[in-house]
């Protein structure tokens, strides 16, 4: 399995997302995806407070650790790949954290118009 084509959504060299906390797909670092990737983890974003509990409260708990899968659980201010579908799901009730846009793939344009994310984009 190997990623897409790695650009980003401004059509730039996709660029790292976090490496502490490792994330993506394919735990690079990057939002990269493939077809595999059937949450579309693509979307660079910086985790809130309100966003950790929103994604917990929709099923997805994001800040408690797991240790068995050597994932420590994310806080406020960390970078994480997020599936987009989630992410306009979190835009849509108005509690969507900040997203770098350099380091979000072209994919997530297949979910999220861009729009969307530029609104949403770190100053």
């Amino acid at each position: 399995m190997t990623p897409d084509a790695s650009l980003n959504v401004i059509g730039d060299v996709l660029l790292p997302c976090s490496l502490d906390p490792l994330t993506g797909f394919f735990r690079n670092g990057a939002c990269d995806t493939c077809a595999a990737d059937q949450g579309s983890h693509t979307v660079c974003a910086v985790m809130t407070e309100e966003f950790l509990a929103y994604s917990k409260y929709v099923g997805n708990d994001l800040s408690t650790p797991r240790p068995e899968f050597g994932f420590a659980g994310l806080k406020p201010g960390d970078h994480w790949c997020l599936c987009a579908g989630r992410f306009l799901q979190a835009h849509d009730e108005g509690c969507a954290p900040s997203v770098n846009l350099a380091a979000t793939h072209m994919r997530a344009l297949e979910i999220v118009p861009i729009e969307v994310l530029q609104g949403h984009a770190l100053a």
